[in-house]
């Protein structure tokens, strides 16, 4: 199971190494206008009833662009006439920029 982990974990990070540049200002302010934040929430979090967690450690650039150009669930798909190339870089970018969340036992009023 350990060994699993790792591959994604280096898959992840293989994808996000060869994702095109990106601005992540941008990709915030294109997130927001585009109606992304409606289902995955202003900081890419998700919910379960409406999308899911999209950052703060994105899936691999390549899986990512694919499943926002032919989506297999409730998402809408966009095209790369509506929403090109260097914007859906731009939004990966935001997204890989998100920290990580605190650990629980950091957050006091958890302990």
């Amino acid at each position: 199971m350990l060994g699993l982990a790792v591959l994604a974990m280096a898959a992840t990070a293989l994808g996000q190494a060869t994702a095109p540049a990106g601005n992540a200002q941008n990709g915030r302010k294109v997130f927001a206008s585009n109606g992304c934040y409606e289902c995955h929430g202003y900081e890419a979090q998700g919910a379960t009833p409406t999308g899911p967690r999209l950052g703060p450690r994105p899936l691999a650039f390549a899986a990512f662009s694919k499943y926002v150009r032919q989506p297999t669930g409730q998402m809408p798909p966009y095209t790369a006439k509506s929403l090109p190339d260097a914007t859906l870089a731009d939004i990966y970018a935001f997204l890989q920029s998100l920290p990580a969340p605190k650990a629980a036992d950091s957050i006091p009023l958890l302990k």
